[in-house]
């Protein structure tokens, strides 16, 4: 059976909820690991066929802690793992391309396969107290990481990635 890495990283809640969300969609296609960015590691990275990185955009950038999941990996796997398939999903204050973008061009040194456009979720926070409260999205967003994560599922069970 293919296996899906799901690699996130949070802090108020916001990118758990969303991965969490495609991971409980993925996993009755496919076996699913959902896993903490600074729990994962190399050997997670070649156990998987395919992957979806989940993270918060920090300062119009990728999350320190889903980078330094990308500089400890990076190496050991390079050269490895060509033609995965994989997608992303952004938990933005903002606009969240910027950090949809980071993680593109390393998935691209990887020369991994996008197989969905990066799922940006906004949750408009800009004050300090709205950036730092614990979020709840709402169910549409929550759907639409559904349905990301069916949709990788389904694509690895059937050999289509």
């Amino acid at each position: 059976m293919p296996h899906l890495l799901i690699v996130y990283h949070s802090v108020t809640g916001g990118s758990r909820q969303m991965a969490e969300a495609a991971h409980d969609a993925a996993r009755g296609e496919v076996e699913t690991r959902l896993c903490m960015a600074q729990e994962a590691g190399p050997q997670d990275m070649l156990a998987a066929d395919g992957y979806l990185f989940c993270g918060p955009e920090n300062l119009a950038a990728l999350s320190g802690m889903m980078k330094d999941f990308f500089d400890r990996c990076y190496y050991p796997v390079l050269g490895q793992i060509q033609g995965r398939p994989y997608a992303q999903m952004i938990c933005a204050g903002s606009d969240g391309e910027n950090a949809a973008r980071q993680t593109a061009r390393i998935a691209t040194g990887w020369r991994l396969r996008e197989v969905q456009a990066p799922l940006i979720i906004c949750t408009h926070a800009q004050t300090p107290e709205a950036i730092l409260a614990p979020k709840a999205l709402p169910e549409a967003d929550l759907a639409r990481c559904r349905e990301l994560g069916a949709a990788l599922g389904a694509g690895l069970a059937l050999g289509v990635f």
